[in-house]
């Protein structure tokens, strides 16, 4: 914008509408600037000033002219058609960008210079510090989990918080920053703020150090009664209703409300934080709570359901908080359970009850750990057959609120995967051991400080067979899917993987399901100084992110030859065939088993409470299903139904091609 002095005839105008100023000439106008919609203000330092002549449209449908009126600025730059109004004490060292509401705020001034609340160092997981992670406008959950996790590599560590320090040097400034857009109504003070475009802040107490990123397809909406300081909140978040948070990140699409409070913590995509506390903790994507009295505290968790008076204890009381406690992708704590840190918690968990002892269930995913007579029950694999596993994870792509185009996280929703897969194949080897250690016959068996009884250990072999075999059947047909076999040498070429990527150990960092030999080729990069750039990091997080789908039959390819117990050079229609048919039971006999855990909702304990006033059966039942519907028509069961109906028709075609492949050879 081409700026001028403001001519004598303004000056005076401006007088008139009781506006003053400690020096004329220090204040610039555009070119085609006119004095007419500023009253009542006072301007000091240096002040650049837009047209104003736009009306702006206020809640309510009330318009008003673009302007300034009852305010105080010092070395402020104003775009365009700004509504800047009743400022109570001062506007100072801003760049206020176009089309910005500015109502009844007591304050906007930054103090520098000031990174705006990017470079604060959050202490996750452990309380005294020793996990401390820088934060930025461009941190994800992947680089975050480095920071959080790899302090045993204290070159990767150092070298990552100095191209952090780098980044955020970048960001250090004297004058804060109000994107175009934005609204600012009834607000308390705002002191060292970046604040990006089409932010809405209305009935804030108090922002300080902190950066907002923003834009018109994903923009953030700060509520009543806030208070934030020091902290970084990207795009498409909602913070409302008297939340409190100190030294936070508060990731894409995040909800936080109902009067949460947090601090030292960090919340990825979509999470959401209603009523409770949250302390130190590692809120991976998904991470939600929504109740009173509920603490997640030195915890990490992604796609974490926490019911109500959830809780943990990091410390025992001797030497202070330093405990941590793990909680795998996909967990759940019902009401009112305990965990005592340091605990690991397998992914898929549902955890009921108190437990006083240190558990570490990470190789049983799909469980149950259940409290009985303050005691710790293990029961393996029991959660692959709930209804409400599945349900998880069919809703997650769906809440999936980031609408930027830039996200920063990698997401893997799959439920089964090499990461769950090759802890059921963990699993298998440990019951199987622990049947041979304390005998066939032995009524209680003990892992890790938890109880399995013998039905138990004898279920969870069942249902993590039936897992693996439903995982690799998915994998294997999708594979040999429109193959055009011939040959059996077409099907093993077929079998045989496009590239060694993906071979070995698979990790769960946060989010990305990924081969942890590829994820340290990027760790080993950033040691060597040849990543040496946040954005570059991410963008190699994001390839190995879409490769999923491509790597994946690396892995799951040495599954198959492990449940096959040959080399694929061995393999033939027939072992294939064999394998397609254990699939197809696989599935129909695990959607068998959610169907029947789906009917339980219908059963006459479930319709307690309806058909009021009416001690008649058929009412209650015609109450009960106007409100919930019947069983069959409820949609998931249909789909349930479907899902039996695709996968059996889908069995029965590759079997046929698998046939019709075998009668050519012969």
């Amino acid at each position: 914008m081409n700026y001028r002095n403001l001519s004598s005839l303004e000056i005076e105008q401006l007088e008139k509408q009781l506006c003053t100023c400690t020096e004329w000439n220090n204040i610039l106008v555009s070119n085609n600037f006119n004095p007419k919609n500023i009253f009542n203000t006072h301007f000091s330092g240096t002040i650049k000033i837009g047209k104003q002549e736009k009306n702006i449209e206020l809640f309510g449908g009330i318009s008003k002219p673009s302007g300034i009126n009852n305010s105080t600025l010092h070395n402020v730059i104003i775009g365009d058609n700004c509504y800047i109004n009743n400022i109570k004490t001062h506007i100072s060292n801003c760049e206020i960008e176009e089309n910005v509401i500015i109502d009844n705020v007591q304050m906007i001034a930054t103090q520098g210079p000031s990174t705006f609340g990017q470079g604060q160092k959050v202490a996750v997981l452990d309380e005294s510090g020793g996990r401390k992670i820088m934060i930025s406008d461009n941190l994800s959950a992947q680089i975050a989990y480095i920071m959080t996790l790899y302090r045993y590599r204290p070159l990767l560590i150092e070298n990552l918080e100095k191209i952090i320090n780098v980044y955020v040097e970048t960001k250090k400034s004297t004058f804060g920053h109000i994107g175009k857009n934005t609204t600012l109504i009834n607000c308390g003070s705002l002191k060292n703020v970046w604040l990006g475009e089409h932010v809405t802040i209305e009935g804030a107490r108090a922002l300080e150090d902190g950066t907002i990123i923003s834009n018109e397809k994903a923009p953030v909406f700060i509520g009543n009664n806030v208070i934030m300081k020091h902290f970084v909140v990207q795009s498409g978040t909602s913070i409302i209703e008297g939340v409190i948070i100190d030294k936070c990140y508060v990731g894409q699409g995040c909800e936080l409300g109902k009067n949460y409070s947090a601090e030292n913590s960090v919340f990825f995509a979509n999470c959401q934080g209603f009523h409770g506390e949250a302390c130190s903790i590692f809120a991976g994507p998904f991470t939600v709570t929504h109740h009173k009295s509920t603490l997640l505290i030195a915890g990490m968790y992604s796609f974490l359901n926490a019911g109500s008076g959830s809780n943990q204890s990091n410390h025992m009381y001797k030497l202070g908080p330093i405990h941590q406690g793990i909680v795998e992708r996909g967990s759940k704590t019902t009401s009112d359970s305990y965990l005592l840190w340091p605990a690991k918690i397998g992914p898929f968990t549902l955890v009921m009850g108190r437990h006083y002892k240190n558990s570490d269930t990470s190789d049983m995913p799909f469980s149950y750990l259940i409290e009985n007579d303050d005691k710790s029950w293990l029961v393996p694999g029991i959660n692959l057959r709930s209804v409400g596993t599945i349900r998880d994870a069919m809703k997650w792509p769906k809440r999936d609120n980031r609408k930027d185009p830039n996200k920063l996280d990698c997401i893997n929703f799959n439920l089964l995967s090499p990461y769950t897969i090759q802890k059921m194949v963990k699993a298998l080897e440990i019951l199987e051991n622990l049947k041979k250690v304390s005998g066939q016959t032995s009524q209680e068996y003990v892992f890790h400080n938890a109880s399995i009884s013998q039905s138990a250990l004898n279920r969870g072999i069942m249902l993590y067979n039936i897992g693996i075999d439903k995982f690799l059947g998915n994998s294997l047909i999708t594979r040999l899917f429109k193959a055009n076999l011939k040959t059996e040498e077409d099907l093993r070429q077929r079998l045989r993987p496009d590239c060694e990527d993906g071979q070995g150990e698979w990790v769960d960092i946060s989010g990305l399901i990924a081969p942890k030999n590829e994820v340290n080729k990027i760790l080993e990069a950033i040691e060597n100084g040849d990543l040496c750039d946040l954005q570059a990091i991410q963008q190699e997080f994001q390839k190995l992110h879409s490769r999923y789908y491509e790597i994946e039959w690396t892995w799951a390819a040495a599954l198959l030859e492990w449940r096959l117990q040959k080399p694929i050079e061995q393999m033939t229609i027939c072992d294939i065939m064999n394998l397609v048919s254990r699939w197809k039971k696989s599935v129909i006999d695990l959607d068998q088993m959610l169907y029947e855990d789906a009917r339980k909702e219908f059963n006459l304990t479930s319709m307690t409470g309806f058909g009021q006033d009416s001690n008649d059966a058929t009412t209650q039942q015609a109450d009960f299903e106007m409100v919930r519907g019947s069983f069959e028509s409820n949609s998931f069961v249909q789909e349930i139904k479907s899902h039996i109906d695709k996968k059996s028709n889908l069995g029965e075609r590759m079997m046929n091609e698998l046939k019709a492949c075998c009668i050519e050879n012969q």
